[in-house]
């Protein structure tokens, strides 16, 4: 893949590379390096910050994973929340965590465990100024925390975005979510708890599902949540799962 210095086609070129485990310095040294007023003309719509923002985060959270992979399974939660939290991602003189990507950028200053309700306190001028106006709960099934269930990896282009996400979700949904029409009981992932205010609450997220056709379009079902299997998955209540839950914390 060509390499071209405006920020998309970097954060996609990035990314590519990563994929293909190809030489990523020279990339990841251009972002670093970019002019705010770069960034600004590309980021200047929806479309740009979403896909820039992805590919940034899916590239940088396969790099530093690599490195520290083995630590982090042999690791406490602290340890994995360290990890996400720690400013790694150096983007036109800006250090910034892949929480900061996700949480602040992606999901426009959410608090990462207020069950998509809360927001995200004090958010940077740089945050304030790049983040999505809104949060696009789509994002949640885009983003590779190493995990086992996390979805395939794709490289995002902002003419197509929307069109690349909405298939990258009905996939995601298919192998995730299963549905009893008996007991009229639909068995989902558990980001949909942690985030659930993302997606409107419960009935946001039952619209959510007969959206991408993961149900019918007539079930009204009741949800439940996969238990969480701490064995399997690297960022086992990375975001939230373990915080305050109608007064009682979840084990």
């Amino acid at each position: 893949m060509s390499t071209q210095l405006d920020p998309l086609s970097l954060s996609a070129d990035l990314l590519y590379t990563v994929k293909t485990e190809g030489d990523a310095d020279p990339l990841r040294e251009h972002l670093a390096a970019l002019e705010r007023s770069q960034l600004e003309r590309a980021l200047a719509n929806r479309e740009g910050k979403l896909a820039f923002w992805l590919n940034c985060y899916n590239a940088y959270a396969q790099l530093l994973l690599e490195d520290e992979v083995a630590e982090l399974h042999e690791g406490g939660l602290l340890d994995r929340w360290k990890f996400f939290g720690r400013d790694q991602v150096p983007i036109s003189g800006v250090w910034l965590s892949l929480n900061d990507i996700e949480h602040g950028l992606l999901r426009s200053s959410k608090h990462p465990w207020g069950l998509g309700y809360l927001p995200r306190l004090f958010p940077t001028a740089f945050e304030r100024q790049f983040r999505l106006e809104e949060c696009d709960p789509r994002v949640h099934f885009a983003l590779s925390h190493g995990a086992e269930h996390c979805p395939p990896i794709a490289v995002y282009s902002p003419r197509d975005v929307d069109e690349e996400l909405d298939i990258a979700i009905e996939w995601f949904l298919e192998e995730n979510v299963t549905y009893d029409a008996d007991e009229n009981v639909a068995t989902v992932p558990r980001r949909f708890r942690q985030y659930r205010g993302d997606f409107g609450g419960t009935r946001g997220i039952v619209s959510f599902l007969r959206e991408y056709n993961a149900i019918s379009t007539d079930a009204t079902p009741s949800l439940e949540y996969e238990p969480v299997d701490r064995s399997a998955d690297l960022d086992v209540d990375m975001d939230g799962d373990e915080t305050l839950d109608g007064g009682d914390i979840r084990p």
